[in-house]
């Protein structure tokens, strides 16, 4: 029983973040219908902002909570920022073209992480843990510092489901992803739309990279692996459905923890492929996917 807790705490805290990073391929693919394969390199990005940023201020003394407050900020706003110029300066381009999409965002993964490897190197950048200790909750030992930043991914799920429900942008965001051409005909200004909810979807991968950078081997590879899952989370949800990109980041972090554990991890990734082909095979759009 105990073994069972554990594992899904340790699923709840991975789920946490493929759910953002699913979040925002899902908004990116609901409102320009492209896939963004560069996504990834956002989140790796905002990571190793933190990882610097992070290191460079405890070297002159800083707390470690207020060096990765600040490294957190910077890294979140760096990465929004250089997604805002990849934007304007390509996707725009491309919106609701699928062929030229994958060839772009193909070729800005190449080259930025090129970039980052240049820059960066290919050593893996530790971040100093925020919180030492383990708190045990229903008699599971788990790390303090894994726990707060899990509760902080959930806090945001829900604040950005929230928010594409009740606000007026997020309305419009989904009326968009819905039918944009009648979005247009009520008065909704499509180009300001795509560029926010494009601006917003990198925020949110930049916001999953800040929080795994604590607990996670950052390197400029680092979002490669997060890229795959969080894709499979978007296609087995069902493209461009929020609920359905929450529903399968569970789901694939469920299975890698308890697949994981009683096999193997190559197992793990082996029965998430088979389980999701086996999904599409009776719902080809997904779980939660539409028209």
């Amino acid at each position: 029983m105990q073994n069972i807790l554990q594992l899904t705490f340790t699923a709840l805290q991975i789920g946490a973040v493929y759910i953002l990073f699913a979040l925002g391929l899902t908004l990116i693919f609901g409102v320009l219908r492209i896939v963004n394969f560069a996504h990834g390199q956002f989140f790796t990005m905002s990571a190793l902002v933190v990882s610097v940023a992070v290191s460079w201020l405890t070297a002159r003394h800083w707390p470690v909570w207020l060096a990765y407050s600040a490294a957190f900020a910077t890294g979140v706003i760096v990465s929004s920022v250089f997604g805002a110029i990849v934007y304007e300066t390509g996707f725009r381009r491309v919106e609701r073209d699928m062929t030229g999409s994958f060839i772009l965002s193909a070729g800005l993964v190449l080259m930025i992480e090129g970039f980052f490897l240049k820059a960066f190197g290919g050593a893996v950048r530790p971040v100093p843990p925020l919180i030492d200790g383990n708190v045990d909750v229903f008699g599971v030992s788990i790390a303090a510092q894994r726990l707060i930043l899990c509760a902080v991914a959930v806090a945001l799920t829900l604040l950005l489901t929230l928010a594409l429900g009740g606000t007026r942008f997020g309305k419009a965001l989904r009326a968009v992803s819905i039918d944009h051409q009648a979005a247009m005909l009520q008065g909704i200004p499509y180009r300001r739309i795509a560029f926010r909810g494009f601006v917003a979807a990198t925020a949110i991968g930049a916001i999953a990279g800040a929080l795994i950078a604590p607990v996670a081997a950052v390197s400029p590879t680092l979002g490669d692996a997060y890229l795959v899952k969080g894709f499979i989370a978007v296609v087995l949800g069902g493209m461009g459905s929020v609920p359905g990109a929450i529903l399968g980041s569970v789901f694939i972090a469920f299975v890698e923890s308890f697949v994981g554990f009683y096999f193997d991890p190559s197992v793990a990734s082996l029965a998430i492929f088979g389980l999701v082909m086996a999904v599409l095979l009776v719902r080809p759009k997904g779980l939660l996917g539409h028209d």
